[in-house]
């Protein structure tokens, strides 16, 4: 299931539509190259937006362009150019190179943890692409913490929903600032008459004959009669014990007892 989860994300990052898809503006910290096609005199291999939002250009000196598109940025230099007299109708070229102005992390059970830059629109699919997928232990439910309006919105995916079943609607776009985190899938446990007893991940509407079957089934001396369920209850924190069927759907940290057979 993790190694679906994760080819499933990569695919996802390469034809998935963001969901609010819009070209990337240029902050402070960015690094963009400028050449004028004719003119190897005005290149220039990195141009860094500055704290005052302006970057250097031969001739013309300090254009602001923070804020701006990389078109929108190319067409301001352009037009200084001309403007400046300097060359007629320049052809320019504005690339950026280092996005650096803004950045979001990954947290948790994922492969490569850390601060990502945003190179254009990116979602939630891209960032767990280029964190190299959720980890083996990671759930199957992320966690984005968005800003927005001076708040923070704290976000639960599914990402087996979003990847397996194609709700892309759940591919929320990602903004400068933002946390996705990755935490620990849940998990069960099971004791007693089984051939492999021990904790187990939870997957989502397990029952109990399939938390038996992760267990390597019940052993000669066991009884499919004789399974408890031992549940913490959230109230109180008390545990109870309560006979179990087959087809019982499991909650995190549920304890599976088999019990040995009397006859």
């Amino acid at each position: 299931m993790r190694l679906i989860t994760y080819l499933l994300i990569l695919i996802a990052s390469l034809v998935t539509a963001p969901a609010f898809a819009g070209d990337y503006h240029l902050g402070v910290g960015d690094i963009v190259s400028i050449n004028v096609y004719g003119h190897p005199d005005m290149q220039v291999d990195e141009a860094r937006v500055d704290g005052n939002g302006n970057i250097a250009v031969p001739l013309v000196g300090e254009i602001s362009v923070v804020g701006l598109t990389p078109n929108e940025a190319r067409k301001r230099v352009s037009l200084a150019l001309e403007k400046g007299g300097y060359i007629i109708k320049p052809n320019v070229n504005l690339l950026v190179q280092k996005y650096r102005s803004k950045q979001a992390s990954v947290l948790g059970n994922v492969n490569q943890p850390g601060k990502y830059a945003l190179e254009s629109a990116t979602t939630v699919s891209d960032l767990l692409a280029l964190a190299g997928g959720i980890g083996p232990h990671g759930s199957d439910t992320v966690i984005l913490l968005h800003k927005a309006d001076n708040q923070v919105k704290r976000i639960p995916i599914d990402t087996i929903a979003l990847f397996k079943e194609g709700k892309t609607s759940l591919d929320y776009a990602v903004g400068s600032g933002d946390i996705l985190y990755v935490p620990q899938a849940e998990v069960f446990y099971i004791y007693g008459e089984v051939q492999h007893p021990g904790a187990y991940r939870l997957e989502k509407n397990m029952n109990i004959m399939e938390a038996i079957s992760l267990g390597g089934g019940i052993t000669p001396r066991g009884t499919e009669r004789g399974v408890e369920i031992r549940r913490q209850d959230g109230a109180d924190g008390k545990i109870s014990t309560t006979k179990a069927t087959q087809s019982e759907l499991l909650q995190p940290n549920d304890v599976v007892y088999v019990k040995e057979s009397l006859f």
